[in-house]
Formats: C-alpha cells, sequence, structure tokens
C-alpha cells in the first residue's frame, strides 16, 4: 500500500498545471532581460564597427601611401592616422596593443584595429544572476590596402541654391567634410588624393579663372561730350493764337526745318515740353508744325484748338536732333549699329543720363544718340563712359520677356557652353570657351563661392565648404559641366597647378559626384537667364526675351552625363529629399555610371550615410579586403 501510495502522489504531482506559468516567466526572466537590453550595447557596437571600418581603411591607405617601408614606421604611420580618424568618434577606446599595421613581402599593408565600447545598459547587476555582460564590448575590423594603389581625382559638385538653407545646407556642409577626409590622404606619394569643389546656383563662379575661360569682357570708351541742344535758350515775348501760331524771339537765329524745344511758357502752357519743327519767318518771328504720327502738321494755337491765351515768359532752343535726345560723342569709334545698346557711367553735370541702359541710333563713327529727350536734365560738364551693352560687354542691356530694357553686369560666374562643343570637355579653341554670365537682382545674383579646382589641401577644401552661403535658382547643368572640367585633362591650361592625368591612366580613378535638391529651372540665351526658364528661377522681370539656346536643362544635363562616362569618368549621382516620380529623380537615375551609384536621402542622417558610402565606394578600389 506504502508503495502504491506514493505512485499516486508522484503522478498526481507532475499531472498538477497550476503556477507553470510563474515558474516558466522565473526561468526566462535571464533571457528576456538580456534580449532587451543587450541588444541596445550590440546595436551599437555594430555601428562602431562600420566606424572602426571607415576609419581603419583610411588610415592602411595611409600607412600604404607613406614612403616608409620598415615596421616601426609602418605601424607609426598607421597608429597616428587610426588616432586621427577616430577623434569623430567618442565613447570609445582605441586597444593600441591588439592594433596592427603591417607590411607584406607582397606590398599590401594588412591592418588589424580594436576597439572597446562602453556599454550602456546591458552591464547591470540582476540579482541573484549577477553581472551577465562586461563593461566594455570589443569591436574589431581588418583591411587589406594594396600599396600598388591608384591616384584619385573627385569632383563634388554641390547645390547651394536658396532651398538648400536651414538645415539642409548645414547637413550637406557636415556630409561633403566628412567625404573630403576619407578621400584625400596627408601622404600625397607615391598616390596623390585630390578633391575640387564645385557649389553652384544660378551658375558656377570661377573666380580668377573667368577671364581665362570666357574671355576678358570688353571695355568702356571715353566720353567727350554729351548734349541734346545747340546754341542757348532763346526768350519768348509772345505767342499769338492764330492759325498757324506765331511765336516772337528777338534774334531766334533758326532756319526752316530746325528742330526746336519749347518750355517754361505761361499761359499758353500746352505748347510746353514738346519738339517741334521750325517755319522761319524772319529774324525775331517763327511759326511751329509738330509730329502728327504720320508727318509734320502745322500747330495752330487758336481757342478752339485747345490753347490757351500766350501770358507770359518761355523760351526756345534748337536741338541736335529731330527728337531732341541726347547726343553722345565718344573719343574713338563706338563701332556701333543702330538698335544697339549702351550703358552710361561717370558723366560730369548731366548725371541723370548716369547708370542707365538705352538702345541707340548711330549718327556717325563717334556720334550716337540714346533716344532719350534731355531738356530737362543739367548739362554736360566732363568725363563719363560708354560701355557697349552686347553679349560679350562688361554690361548687358536687352529687353525682357515683358519688352522693357534692363541691364545687369558681367559676373564671374559663367553661363553654359554653346555650339558643337556644348556636351564636350573641348577646350581648343575661343568657340568652345565658357559663356559669359549676367546676374539678376540681389535675391538671384552669381553665388559669392567660387570652383576650386582639384587639390589636396584638405583643411582648405573643408574651410571653403564651411563658408557655403546659399541664394539663387538652380543651374544644375552648368554645376555637372565644370564638375566634368575639373577632372578633364583638356582644360588643364585653365588651371595648370590643378592639372588632371590623362584619361585612360590605370594609375588614376576619375569620379564626379553630383548632389542636388530639386528642379534644374535656369537655362541661358546670349548670357540671361532665357524666357522658358523654369518655376524659381527669379523674377521674370529678370530674364531675357529670348529662349534658352540649349534648351531643357536637364536634357543638357543628361548629355554632359554622357559625355563624361564615355571618358571613363564614374558619375555618382546624390538626390537630397527630392520629389518622387519628377525630372531631377530622372537625372539622379540616369546619370549615374549604374544604379548602385544613385542615392536618394530622405534625411540629413541619410545624406551623411550616403557621402560616406559614396567615399567608401571609391577608396575600395584600393582596398583587397
Amino acid at each position: 500500500m506504502g508503495i502504491r501510495l506514493w505512485t499516486e502522489r508522484l503522478k498526481a504531482f507532475f499531472e498538477d498545471r497550476r503556477g507553470n506559468v510563474a515558474l516558466i516567466f522565473g526561468l526566462s526572466l535571464p533571457v528576456m532581460v538580456l534580449m532587451t537590453v543587450g541588444g541596445v550595447d550590440i546595436h551599437r557596437a555594430s555601428t562602431v564597427r562600420v566606424n572602426l571600418q571607415d576609419a581603419l581603411d583610411a588610415s592602411a591607405l595611409a600607412a600604404a601611401r607613406s614612403p616608409y617601408t620598415d615596421p616601426a614606421d609602418i605601424q607609426r604611420v598607421g597608429m597616428d592616422a587610426l588616432r586621427a580618424n577616430l577623434t569623430n568618434y567618442p565613447n570609445i577606446i582605441l586597444r593600441e596593443d591588439k592594433t596592427t599595421f603591417v607590411l607584406t613581402e607582397d606590398q599590401v599593408v594588412v591592418a588589424d584595429g580594436s576597439v572597446d565600447v562602453k556599454a550602456l545598459v546591458a552591464n547591470i547587476f540582476l540579482p541573484p544572476y549577477g553581472q551577465f555582460m562586461d563593461d566594455y564590448l570589443p569591436v574589431g575590423a581588418h583591411s587589406e590596402v594594396n600599396r600598388s594603389s591608384k591616384n584619385l581625382e573627385v569632383s563634388l559638385v554641390l547645390d547651394i541654391t536658396g532651398s538648400m538653407s536651414g538645415t539642409r545646407i548645414a547637413d550637406l556642409k557636415a556630409a561633403a567634410k566628412d567625404l573630403v577626409t576619407m578621400i584625400v590622404q596627408d601622404q600625397q606619394t607615391p598616390y596623390y588624393s585630390k578633391v575640387a569643389i564645385v557649389p553652384y546656383s544660378m551658375g558656377v563662379n570661377l573666380g580668377s579663372w573667368v577671364n581665362s575661360a570666357r574671355g576678358a569682357p570688353v571695355g568702356h570708351l571715353n566720353i567727350t561730350d554729351a548734349a541734346w541742344a545747340e546754341g542757348s535758350w532763346k526768350s519768348i515775348s509772345d505767342i499769338t493764337r492764330a492759325s498757324p501760331g506765331v511765336i516772337t524771339a528777338n534774334n531766334h537765329g533758326f532756319s526752316t526745318g530746325d528742330y526746336v524745344w519749347i518750355e517754361d511758357v505761361e499761359g499758353m502752357h500746352q505748347i510746353n515740353d514738346r519738339v517741334y519743327r521750325v517755319v522761319r519767318i524772319n529774324n525775331n518771328r517763327f511759326s511751329l508744325e509738330y509730329w502728327a504720327g504720320w508727318g509734320w502738321a502745322t500747330l495752330n494755337t487758336r481757342g478752339g484748338d485747345g490753347y490757351s491765351k500766350y501770358d507770359d515768359d518761355g523760351r526756345v532752343r534748337k536741338c541736335v536732333e529731330s527728337d531732341c535726345s541726347v547726343i553722345i560723342t565718344t573719343a574713338s569709334n563706338h563701332g556701333l549699329s543702330d538698335g544697339d545698346t549702351v550703358y552710361i557711367t561717370n558723366v560730369g553735370g548731366m548725371t541723370q543720363i548716369n547708370n542707365t541702359g538705352y538702345e541707340v541710333r548711330r549718327i556717325s563713327a563717334d556720334r550716337y544718340s540714346i533716344g532719350v529727350n534731355g531738356a530737362s536734365w543739367g548739362s554736360y560738364t566732363y568725363n563719363g563712359r560708354s560701355w557697349c551693352g552686347q553679349y560679350g560687354c562688361q554690361w548687358r542691356v536687352f529687353r525682357n520677356r515683358h519688352n522693357q530694357l534692363r541691364w545687369f553686369e558681367a559676373s564671374s560666374c559663367v553661363a553654359e557652353r554653346t555650339g558643337p562643343q556644348a556636351y564636350t570637355d573641348a577646350l581648343t579653341n575661343s568657340a568652345a570657351r565658357a559663356q559669359f554670365n549676367y546676374s539678376g537682382t540681389s535675391s538671384n545674383r552669381c553665388p559669392t563661392d567660387s570652383i576650386i579646382p582639384l587639390s589636396s589641401d584638405r583643411e582648405g577644401l573643408k574651410t571653403a565648404i564651411d563658408d557655403f552661403r546659399v541664394a539663387g535658382s538652380t543651374a544644375g547643368q552648368i554645376g555637372t559641366a565644370w564638375g566634368w572640367y575639373t577632372v578633364s585633362p583638356n582644360f588643364n591650361s585653365l588651371w595648370p597647378a590643378s592639372a588632371a592625368a590623362p584619361y585612360g591612366d590605370d594609375d588614376t580613378l576619375k569620379a564626379v559626384i553630383i548632389m542636388t535638391d530639386g528642379e534644374f529651372n535656369t537655362p541661358y540665351c546670349s548670357g540671361v537667364i532665357g524666357a522658358d526658364a523654369g518655376s524659381g528661377s527669379g523674377s521674370t522681370y529678370d530674364h531675357i526675351g529670348c529662349s534658352s539656346t540649349n534648351g531643357d536643362p536637364f536634357e543638357q544635363t543628361l548629355s554632359l552625363c554622357a559625355g563624361m562616362k564615355a571618358q571613363g569618368v564614374i558619375v555618382y549621382t546624390v538626390g537630397f529629399q527630392v520629389a518622387s516620380g519628377g525630372g531631377a529623380e530622372r537625372v539622379i537615375q540616369n546619370c549615374a555610371s549604374s544604379s548602385s551609384h544613385v542615392y536618394l536621402p530622405a534625411s540629413g542622417a541619410d545624406l551623411s550615410e550616403a557621402f560616406k558610402a559614396i567615399g567608401r565606394d571609391i577608396t575600395r578600389l584600393r582596398i583587397s579586403k
């Protein structure tokens, strides 16, 4: 009976399921805590591993580029570079005793690095289980760099338009500086690594290289005289109310067919401020004709013609031309034709003429009319400058989309190249030169940040990026072109100190990175933003009346990308928060060398990661493992 009783009780015990949940939870608690809090540190360690890999790759590259072969020197150069590269990553401890840089007999630098990452939550004490992780998590990385590497020539084409203001430009600056740090190494022998920077908005500022690229603008001619009238004013003493009206001005000296201007008449004020043609009666009296639209007609001054009775005063003066317009005399042949334009500055006395553009009528080789009456202006006294207003001149005077006369000065920016070399990198004759860019209003002027051709001055490049100031519309096609030109050997004559290697050089990798945040909306005609420019390209009052010479900016960009890819240039594209399905995304997708060279970051963090990924991709061509 005793054995049977114990057997039944044992069976009941195993069949009793009360308290199972609590028992299972108690046994599972350590595993659950480990999975929850430990996962935080495991994710953090994974992030550190990526950063360590980047830093170790760059350091191994630095050791490989150094001229040293002695093991101690290789270790020293690698460690110095690694310490510097890790300064951007806090809360980690470099294990120098477990970090090595070794040059093998095959001229490969083998690097192994290790860091400790401080655990944040996973080393907590859990009674009665105890501490289940250490205070620090070890993270390691491995890199191998073949010393028989390549030169790097990388151009950063960066959008600094008005839409990049605020956090966008801050994110771009941080990402671009990180990329420069990754690519440009301290050691520039036996292989160099250089970066060019092409900031763009409504154009690309070429700075001190602009005249060499497009030619110097045509300057001014000195003005020796500016006059609208001849002789002196003659006083009017009477005007009859008759058909025709007769003016009395003693000793007027006018002849029939002369043109005159009348002003300051009291009473018969309707006669003032108009041009008339003289019909001489005698030395003291004459009648007038006026322009009726179809020809010159007799001026009748009767009350029924709408004229009041003459009261007092008034004066008359002979005009140089039939419209009493101002006639400019230049010190030498001006070379102008009817309809050409000019811009005038620095005239003394007749100051109202200054700082304005005009359409001209040619009178002689050294005289022209500006088509504006000067009777109410001061008299010319001295000096003055006459600037031509055509394309290629210092000033561009043109009719805008609303048929109004506008004038802009040539800037240090350039517009698209035109003609047969528009989508090549040829720079062999004047026909292939860059185009003038005439800046508009203050909201859409040439950017102050200028191009930097290939440079190994890492800190100088980063300082230039820090100084970026955003403004203006988006001429991405111009930025793309000059990104290509900075790595093109055909443009070496423009900046010989920053010359690019020949195409097809097995020792050189050429890459262009094109970054934008939106639509390309700024094409040009005759140096001014075209009439067909898109929304966001500035005021239409600043657009010239002709459509763009090269057409759609997106199509221009695609042609330029095809040209540089045909020369072996690797093209990366970065569309920062670009709209899905728009023209910008199409260019981003089609300009790149392949789909793996396309990046569409949606945030500042994504942009930083995109640039780092590009940096890793560029340098991986030198990294064997």
